[in-house]
């Protein structure tokens, strides 16, 4: 009875937000706000960095600034690509854009992570639109901090266009330790920092956390409407293996999945909405992980793997359960019992310290792990909050 009670509860509050999310004015991101920053354009040689994601209604960001005659030298594309179709952290080489004709420099190739310093000062004025999900370990944050860098050194404008934070209602998490800094993990903030790339490029700034102190000279053209509270449906998938809103809010929680032997589906219709191995003992529920656009190669690939579904659970109760929920990755690691479950400093990179894994070795719960980094997220929370350009409700 206590358990229905909770659920109904759960369900209750889930069933308002929705009733609020709909009682808002619509999002209106960045992007549409053309009047303020098309006139920082004109005149200029723009590089744009943006993916599938950067549109303006159905009109793509590059698209729209070549339309209005905007000289647009080049375009720079993150990890998947321009049209966000390539694996994670797969080779993308530089093209050119079969629609416009305008170069197309990757930041993966040579996996550099940012342009040469003769790419850089071919420009004037960079435009950044990226559709972030709110994650230390999702690298579309690491890409904009080095394109700061790569800024702040050449001297170049930066515009970000920002967009909203679908995971931007919480913060969770322990603090990155940069020892384990990576493409995964390039600055000192929780894995759920909870902040639109805008106020966090603020926060970049004002830490000092660029090469030797640099000031990146960004101007950001804000979102109207959003609040931290909102919760944001993404128009269009991030990345090919974050297909929906239930797999954008698990997200925090199976990434660490990579670093380990268990699939979390890739290779399947639901990644990021399962979890399984071959050798995982009493599920009921299987998958077989196949070669795939987005996901030529995935862990377990053509093995038939026993483990957990998470497709029947509503995706706004995983939104309002615990946040980062680490109960999944211990349930696998018990069940399989592998000396060798983690992959190397991986699983380090992920989740930014290397207390968890000893405490995972050790048997402690999920909660008592939680416990030991609330002190991270009281302490960033109120780091953050010069730098928040957005109410927190």
């Amino acid at each position: 009875m206590i358990r229905k009670i909770v659920l109904l509860a759960i369900a209750l509050f889930a069933m308002q937000q929705l009733v609020d999310l709909k009682a808002q004015p619509q999002v209106k991101v960045g992007a549409e706000s053309v009047d303020e920053y098309l006139p920082l354009l004109q005149g200029k040689r723009v590089g744009v960095l943006s993916n599938q994601t950067g549109t303006i209604g159905k009109e793509h960001i590059v698209d729209f600034l070549h339309r209005k005659g905007i000289n647009i030298v080049c375009i720079f594309s993150p990890e998947h690509g321009f049209r966000g179709t390539a694996d994670a952290g797969e080779h993308v080489s530089s093209s050119v854009d079969e629609k416009t004709g305008i170069p197309i420099k990757s930041l993966y190739d040579g996996n550099t992570g940012k342009p040469s310093d003769a790419v850089m000062q071919s420009i004037d004025v960079l435009v950044y639109d990226l559709q972030d999900v709110g994650l230390r370990f999702y690298t579309y944050l690491t890409t904009m901090v080095r394109m700061m860098d790569a800024c702040a050194t050449n001297r170049v404008k930066m515009i970000i266009l920002d967009r909203p934070n679908p995971n931007g209602h919480y913060v969770d998490g322990p603090i990155l330790d940069l020892k384990y800094r990576s493409g995964v993990g390039w600055i000192p903030v929780p894995v759920v920092h909870g902040m639109t790339l805008g106020e966090m490029a603020g926060m970049v700034n004002g830490e000092k956390w660029l090469t030797n102190g640099a000031q990146c000279d960004v101007k950001v053209i804000k979102c109207k409407n959003y609040t931290h509270a909102t919760l944001y449906q993404l128009p269009i998938a991030p990345s090919p293996n974050l297909k929906d809103m239930r797999s954008i809010y698990l997200y925090p929680s199976l990434c660490y999945f990579e670093a380990t032997p268990v699939s979390l589906g890739r290779g399947t219709d639901a990644p990021f909405e399962q979890y399984g191995h071959p050798n995982m003992q009493g599920y009921s529920y299987s998958f077989t992980p196949r070669s795939i656009a987005g996901a030529k190669f995935p862990t377990q690939l053509d093995r038939l793997c026993h483990g957990v579904d998470f497709r029947s659970v509503p995706s706004n109760e995983v939104l309002f359960q615990k946040g980062v929920d680490l109960s999944y990755l211990i349930d696998a690691y018990k069940n399989l019992n592998l000396d060798d479950f983690f992959f190397n400093s991986f699983f380090e990179k992920l989740i930014g310290v290397s207390y968890v894994r000893k405490m995972i070795i050790e048997g402690k719960s999920a909660d008592e792990i939680k416990a030991r980094w609330k002190d991270d997220v009281e302490k960033f929370k109120q780091q953050r909050k010069p730098y928040l350009l957005y109410p927190e409700k």
